[in-house]
Formats: C-alpha cells, sequence, structure tokens
C-alpha cells in the first residue's frame, strides 16, 4: 500500500516519493523551537506528530535524516537575555538543555543534527545566500540599513498559505520601521544592529547586524539537507509568514524546488481555549509533570488525535490516557506471564499481517492505528480468560507488540515501586487474603498519599503513579 500525507501546498493527500532514486533515503527538516523560555505543550505536539513521521518512514524501510534548528537569536532572545542579566549563548543554553530534556521525557527520537542559527558556519551562508539575493534583484538595503526580501520577484509567493498578494499584511517578525520598505510585506533578511540588540550583532556588507528569522533555517537546511528536501514540517502557524518566506528566498537563491511535501500540524486547544498564561491554561512539560504526569502519558495525549486535527488537551484527558496505557501495561504483563513457557511464537490473527501500518500509510491516521491495537488487547484478553490463546501465541502477539511499539513508544516506564509504598502493598495484600476490608482500604489510602494508585485485578495488584490533584 502507497503511503499518503496531506500536502499543505497542494492542499491534496499526496503518495509520498522521495526524491532519492532508490526511493530510500528521505531528506527531512522540522522546526525547532526558539530558546527564550520553556516549550509548551502546543510546541510538543507537534514535535511527537513529526516523531511518529519519522518512526513509521523507518519502520516502511525508509533511512530518515532529520536536522531541527535551534532559534538562539531573535527579537524575543535578545530582550529577555538583557533582562537577565546574561550573555546571548548563556541565556539559550539554559532552554535548549531543557529542550533536550523534554525530547528524552517525551521519547522523541534525537534529530541527525540540531543547528543552532548563531553558529558561525550558519552565519557564513546567511550572509552568502543575501548575497546572492541582492545580486538577483530579489533583495534590497533599505535607508534603514536592514536588507529586505522584494516579495514581488517571486511570483510563487502565497501559494503555500494561499493568500492574495494584495491582502497581505506586515509580519510581526520585521522591523518596526515599516515605511522604510519598498512593500509592507517584504520581509527582513538581514536586521540592522541597534542600541537595544546590545553586543549580539555581526559584520556583514551591509553593516553590522543580525540575521533575519526566516534566513536561518534556509541556511541550514540546504547546509545540512542540500537544496532540496524531501519533507518539511512544523505548526500550521509556521506556514506564514515564515515557511512562505523560506519557499521565496530558497528558491530565489537556489532555483531549484525546495520542498517535495510540506506537512503541518494542527492548532492545540487547552479546555477548550487558545492556551494563554492569562486564561490559565498554558502548560509546559514540567508544569504537567510537577502534577505527577509522566513523560509517556503526555506523548500518548498528544499522539492518540491524527495530527491534522485541533486536540482539545485537559486534564481530564490526561487522565484517560493514563487508564489507557494501564491497560496496555496489564495486557503485556498478562501476555508475558502467558509467554513464558513458550519455545517458539504459534501464529496468531493479531500479529498477522500489518494493519497497523497500513492504517499509518494513510497520511498518519493514529486513531485507527491505535483502534487495531485495542482491538487486539480486546481480543487476546478474552481468549486469555477462556483459556484459548497458547503460551506460544502469547510470544508472536508480545512480538507484534513490540514490533509497532518501535513506532509508538509506549513501553512502560521501567520504575521501581518506592520501599515504603511496596511495605503497604505487601501488608494491603496480607490483609486481603485475611478479608480485613477496612484495613485494606487503610493501606490503600496511606498508598495514595504517597502518590500511588492501586487497582484490585483477578492478577493482583497493579500499581500506578496518580496524577496530584489539579483544577480540571
Amino acid at each position: 500500500m502507497a503511503i499518503r500525507f496531506h500536502d499543505t501546498y497542494t492542499r491534496r493527500l499526496e503518495e509520498f516519493r522521495p526524491l532519492d532514486p532508490a526511493g530510500r533515503e528521505v531528506k527531512m527538516y522540522t522546526c525547532g523551537p526558539t530558546l527564550h523560555d520553556f516549550a509548551h505543550i502546543g510546541n510538543m505536539r507537534t514535535f511527537v506528530f513529526e516523531d511518529l513521521l519519522q518512526r513509521h518512514l523507518e519502520a516502511r524501510g525508509f533511512h530518515v535524516h532529520r536536522v531541527m534548528n535551534l532559534t538562539d537569536v531573535d527579537d524575543k532572545t535578545i530582550l529577555k537575555s538583557r533582562r537577565a542579566g546574561l550573555a546571548l549563548g548563556a541565556f539559550t543554553a539554559v532552554y535548549r538543555d531543557a529542550f533536550f530534556a523534554d525530547l528524552d521525557a517525551l521519547r522523541i527520537k534525537r534529530a541527525d543534527a540540531f543547528p543552532a542559527a548563531t553558529a558561525p558556519e550558519y552565519i557564513a551562508r546567511m550572509i552568502a545566500m543575501i548575497g546572492t539575493l541582492m545580486e538577483r534583484g530579489h533583495a534590497y538595503q533599505a535607508d534603514d540599513h536592514s536588507v529586505y526580501f522584494r516579495i514581488h520577484t517571486f511570483p510563487a509567493y502565497g501559494k503555500l498559505a494561499h493568500l492574495n498578494l494584495d491582502e497581505l499584511r506586515p509580519s510581526g517578525r520585521v522591523s518596526a520601521d515599516e515605511y522604510e520598505k519598498e512593500n509592507v510585506a517584504d520581509f527582513a533578511l538581514w536586521k540592522a544592529w541597534d542600541k537595544d540588540d546590545g553586543d549580539v550583532g555581526w559584520d556583514s556588507p551591509w553593516g553590522r547586524g543580525r540575521p533575519g528569522w526566516h534566513i536561518e533555517c534556509s541556511a541550514m537546511s540546504t547546509a545540512l539537507l542540500g537544496n532540496q528536501l524531501d519533507i518539511h514540517c512544523g505548526g500550521v502557524d509556521n506556514i506564514f509568514p515564515h515557511h512562505e518566506a523560506e519557499i521565496a528566498q530558497t528558491e530565489s537563491c537556489t532555483g531549484q524546488k525546495f520542498v517535495r511535501y510540506w506537512i503541518h500540524g494542527a492548532h492545540l486547544m487547552v479546555d477548550g481555549q487558545k492556551m494563554s498564561k492569562s486564561a490559565g491554561n498554558f502548560y509546559t512539560l514540567r508544569d504537567l509533570l510537577d502534577k505527577g504526569y509522566t513523560g509517556r502519558e503526555v506523548r500518548f495525549a498528544l499522539l492518540r488525535v491524527n495530527y491534522g486535527l485541533p486536540l482539545n488537551f485537559t486534564l481530564p484527558g490526561l487522565n484517560d490516557a493514563r487508564a489507557s496505557l494501564q491497560r496496555i501495561d496489564e495486557w503485556i504483563a498478562r501476555l508475558t506471564e502467558h509467554a513464558a513457557p513458550a519455545d517458539k511464537p504459534q501464529p496468531h490473527p493479531a500479529s498477522g499481517g500489518d494493519r497497523f501500518e497500513c492504517e499509518l500509510d494513510e497520511d498518519l491516521n493514529i486513531s485507527a492505528a491505535l483502534g487495531v491495537l485495542f482491538e487486539a488487547i480486546r481480543e487476546t484478553n478474552r481468549e486469555l480468560d477462556g483459556g484459548q490463546l497458547s503460551p506460544g501465541q502469547a510470544r508472536s502477539v508480545l512480538d507484534w507488540w513490540n514490533r509497532i511499539n518501535r513506532i509508538l513508544a509506549l513501553e512502560p516506564d521501567a520504575e521501581s515501586l518506592p520501599a515504603e509504598v511496596q511495605s503497604l502493598l505487601d501488608a494491603r495484600a496480607e490483609a486481603r487474603a485475611a478479608k480485613q476490608w477496612q484495613r485494606s482500604d487503610e493501606l490503600r489510602d496511606r498508598v495514595a498519599e504517597l502518590g500511588w494508585e492501586v487497582k484490585d485485578t483477578k492478577d493482583g495488584q497493579k500499581t500506578s503513579r496518580r496524577a496530584k490533584l489539579a483544577n480540571v
């Protein structure tokens, strides 16, 4: 079955065919964070969907070479670093390290490269690209000494976002001196130094200054992946002006089509509203970890709705994600125990074929793919209950789980119980065996006070971390 993705540029489902003549190598660029604060869960939803995309392509036999940029110089990083009294590099390093910790907590694979915009080799490449654009008449230096891209020299400008050029408004990322530009929609390639930049700046043929946001990605992506990319990802908020500008400046430099497939993740809402600190619904991953949730639970909550559909994130929904993962964990534990005597796998319908992967082939339809997983859980649990599943079949189903989990990355956390909790659980097991129900309930409450939840099953006590109480 062919793999198909919704291409933002064509607004159609397109069959995926990489540029590689052998059809195996995939060049993928994903927009990374701006290092002025901790990434919020809206950012993380995009990074999780990109991780799912890479893992699925790899499961289908492709070799994915992925690059994710780090924006470590822009208006916000400069402003906040000065307020903090820190050099720009020292300030952004804090959020760079925090970002990598978040990736690990969410089980997101590391990209092959994380280029930083301030690296000397990329600053030099940006200056060279701007020079090429100047020579070809695509760029000009305005009275404020900044360099701008002439959008009227690139007729395809606006096609990614399906915009009418006559209706364009200035981007918030360009200089405030709009009247000094030839066209109000022209965007900044090089921003002239001013006193608010402090010691942040680089020398260029147009004077001291710093790169515009858009040229950073064009320089880093082409430096590491070449002039043409198979896939470029990001959130829908990147479509305009950022990705539109990337297309214009890159193709004006290279004369080649820049990206074959544009794939964008939809907005994340929180409690049905746009996320904002003033609304009290603004979450970073750290906020959720502090409430007692795990990165694995947040990953599942962000993963389970198709990337192209808006996701309404709620704390009750995160609790639902926890319950779904507990169901998976209990299933894995039952299969593992039952499969222990098996010498080798035996065929089972749930483990045959590639229905799970086929669902993902169709524009990463994760909802349908998870439907295949939970159907298998229901069926094999029923067979285990009825003594109809052989140990060899259980082993086969476990092998299937391990295969699809290379895409999902939802294996149970390897976490041991604190000694105090284990002692209480042992005492509770004794109380239940003696039918001391009140004592059992008291011990359950003491376990809960320590941050753990106990669930009684026919296979014994099952314990998991519980979320801290939160306003929902």
